[in-house]
């Protein structure tokens, strides 16, 4: 299948799933590859055959949805937002959760694929932040749309590319190496819970009662989402964020235009605090 071939048909589906042709240009290799095994597992001649496919069989569209799933993820992506924050960020929430009479800093990592993300941040809280806030618990909840993700982070065995970008001197405190893998120990794996997730779904009972204090819902929705669906997961995700807490997006990404109650922690990084608290927006 040509390059050209696949972006037009790419261009033709996506706006069927509520997905943005402008989120994909830059990764659409690996999504074509995936339709080009998908075809010939159909036994298609092409990518025109298989669009009337699938028209022809509705739930194939849930067998495409998966294939346009992008996981691209490993630990200390983005090290200067990581350590903006170690360094402003958490530390003012957990003061704020202490201020509340709280014991728990809450936390959702959206699109959390194999766990890089969440798993960093429960390595800077043990080792740089945990001494400052001893009577304080943080508690991450990790979420992604493919189980098999979610399997591969309960597991938390990496290969070098996952940690290459780890202090290294991390390397020999958080891991323990088997062969060619790095498997965290438990004692950073604790704060994590894995929970398998489309952040198009409802989401409010993920978190029962309780609000999150920072959601990082980085180069997901904001990149491969519609305009439509940006803006109602915006509002959604704005549902279950407690006032004073934080927004993190992918540093190259931007809030929905008519994104209100929320204020910017850095603008460069695309950290933002919600300002206010969020009436109406019960998804439910």
């Amino acid at each position: 299948m040509h390059d050209e071939e696949c972006v037009q048909f790419l261009q033709n589906v996506l706006p069927r799933l509520h997905l943005r042709w402008a989120g994909f240009r830059k990764v659409r290799s690996q999504v074509c590859k995936r339709i080009q095994r998908r075809i010939k597992q159909l036994a298609l001649t092409g990518t025109a055959e298989y669009h009337n496919y699938l028209e022809q069989h509705g739930g194939e569209w849930q067998q495409l949805d998966r294939l346009c799933q992008i996981s691209i993820s490993r630990f200390y992506r983005d090290k200067q937002m990581f350590a903006f924050l170690e360094q402003t960020v958490l530390p003012v929430l957990a003061q704020r959760v202490l201020a509340r009479g709280d014991d728990c800093l809450r936390v959702w990592s959206v699109g959390a694929a194999s766990g890089e993300e969440p798993y960093t941040l429960a390595i800077i809280w043990r080792l740089h932040l945990q001494h400052r806030f001893p009577t304080l618990q943080l508690h991450i909840v990790a979420t992604d749309a493919d189980p098999n993700m979610i399997a591969r982070g309960e597991a938390a065995c990496y290969g070098y590319s996952s940690v290459k970008n780890l202090p290294e001197q991390w390397w020999r405190i958080v891991f323990d190496q088997q062969d060619t893998r790095y498997c965290l120990k438990r004692e950073y794996r604790e704060a994590v819970q894995f929970r398998q997730h489309d952040l198009r779904q409802v989401f409010a009972r993920l978190f029962s009662s309780e609000l999150n204090d920072l959601i990082l819902c980085r180069n997901l929705a904001f990149t491969y989402f519609d305009e439509p669906l940006q803006q109602q997961t915006y509002f959604r995700l704005l549902h279950v964020l407690r006032a004073g807490g934080a927004l993190v997006i992918g540093i190259h990404e931007q809030l929905p235009v008519n994104a209100t109650e929320i204020g910017v922690w850095s603008d460069r990084l695309r950290i933002f605090e919600k300002l206010t608290v969020t009436k109406g927006q019960d998804d439910d």
